[in-house]
């Protein structure tokens, strides 16, 4: 099996009594090389769980384990872009860039860092504190991507970016990482954005594990069918909804389903959505996102079940 890009086992982080826990129990694994799509609702733990595999943040109970080693001993070959994004306002972007150099000797990279910035037509001399949002992004991906790492966290780093720039700069990131085989943990709001980029997800809602693994093999699990208004058993059905007499369901096949239902894949979209409604669904990881012996249902026990 491909080495793991991050393993976490039992992982969870309480902020004090009156926050509670922003993630409980999160076991899974995300095999190195993979573009993974980290989605959730808004409080679900996506920034927390970068910010710890960042070495940002010590684990409440659990642990995890970054390119094999303790996340703060592998900071020099991973790069991690908050949403924040901090940068020194005085600095020029030229400065910047020399900066992330003189930290980064062995590993820099100067011809990809400048070309994130020029596709953006930013002038190298601008001081930093002039620049808009989206501007800033482009300057903090730029030195994570000229730190050449083998893993990149990114935290909803296109947010503040226009659809088009957006479109343009996670094109040159997925293509720069497929050419160097480099990781990419990636969360974001903007599901359709993830389908055509992603091969990897990881699903979390409320500081837990929801769906893990491939993304063709999680979508091959689901059938969304539409028919007659009647129970579904054996079939694990995620999310259901009544339009008169015909029932649309989105469900986890157990054997065949029947003739007279109209059975499609689902997209990815569909498939997030549905379980995201349905947060008492059952939980679901390949073999490839399992850390360990969990609790957690995986692909083949479907099948074999």
């Amino acid at each position: 099996m491909t080495a793991a890009a991050i393993e976490a086992t039992g992982l969870g982080k309480r902020y004090g009594k009156r926050r509670g826990w922003a993630l409980r129990d999160c076991s899974f694994r995300i095999p190195e090389g993979r573009v993974c799509a980290l989605v959730g609702p808004n409080g679900a733990g996506k920034s927390t769980l970068l910010a710890q595999a960042a070495g940002l943040l010590p684990a409440t109970e659990g642990g995890v384990r970054v390119l094999g080693e303790h996340p703060g001993d592998v900071r020099d070959r991973l790069a991690y872009v908050g949403q924040d994004k901090p940068l020194y306002g005085r600095l020029t972007i030229g400065e910047t860039l020399r900066m992330g150099h003189e930290l980064n000797p062995g590993r820099w990279d100067a011809e990809a860092a400048e070309r994130i910035v020029t596709e953006g037509r930013l002038d190298l001399g601008v001081r930093v504190r002039t620049l808009s949002g989206g501007q800033r992004t482009r300057v903090a991906l730029a030195l994570a991507l000229g730190k050449r790492p083998e893993l990149m966290l990114l935290d909803e780093p296109m947010a503040d970016l226009d659809p088009l720039a957006r479109h343009q700069l996670m094109g040159t990131l997925m293509a720069d990482a497929a050419a160097h085989g480099t990781t990419v943990v990636i969360s974001s709001h903007i599901l359709t954005e993830l389908e055509g980029t992603c091969d990897y997800l990881l699903l979390l809602d409320e500081g837990r594990v929801r769906l893990g693994g491939e993304s063709e093999d999680l979508l091959t699990a689901h059938r969304l069918v539409t028919g007659p208004v009647r129970d579904l058993a054996p079939h694990t059905v995620v999310d259901s909804r009544t339009t008169g007499r015909q029932l649309t369901a989105l469900i986890r096949p157990d054997g065949p389903v029947g003739p007279d239902w109209r059975t499609v894949e689902p997209s990815l979209e569909e498939m997030l959505l549905a379980h995201l409604r349905s947060p008492g669904a059952p939980v679901l990881l390949t073999p490839s996102a399992e850390a360990g012996q969990g609790a957690a249902r995986t692909v083949a026990d479907e099948v074999t079940a």
